[in-house]
């Protein structure tokens, strides 16, 4: 039996919630309230977890790592998009090409969500909250 990171992640969230159960107890009834009634189940649940996670066969992990690599690729795939193209720019242009590369849509559907996600982000951000966007870099090389 081998402690996955599931099971490392259960032992910690158990310790945090046992440990402010513990703080918590001494406290005045008011002030231990709110840390008691949140600590005790979770405290409780991520001991359960954990037995559940030690006593579950092993397998492998291929897929879900993959899907986590993938996942954070595109994340910072999005923060480079930003510093370069600016934020009005990047928000569209990181929708379409997540939609069209994980095939989620096609491209007619695509094209109406980048716009829709355009449409929404300039009428909140910059018509409604008249939030000040930096240009992106390649906007700062043109000028």
């Amino acid at each position: 039996m081998r402690a996955s990171g599931g099971a490392w992640f259960s032992l910690g969230l158990a310790a945090i919630a046992g440990y402010a159960v513990v703080a918590a107890w001494s406290w005045p009834i008011k002030a231990a309230l709110f840390p008691l009634v949140i600590g005790i189940p979770l405290f409780l649940l991520a001991v359960a977890q954990l037995v559940l996670q030690l006593r579950a066969p092993e397998a492998p992990l291929a897929p879900e790592r993959a899907r986590t690599l993938a996942t954070f690729g595109w994340m910072a795939g999005f923060i480079v998009l930003v510093v370069l193209a600016g934020f009005p720019t990047a928000v569209p242009l990181f929708v379409f090409s997540y939609l069209m590369a994980q095939r989620a849509a096609g491209w007619w559907q695509s094209l109406a969500l980048a716009a829709a996600a355009w449409g929404v982000f300039h009428l909140l951000f910059e018509r409604l909250l008249h939030f000040p966007f930096e240009a992106g870099l390649i906007t700062g090389w043109f000028q």
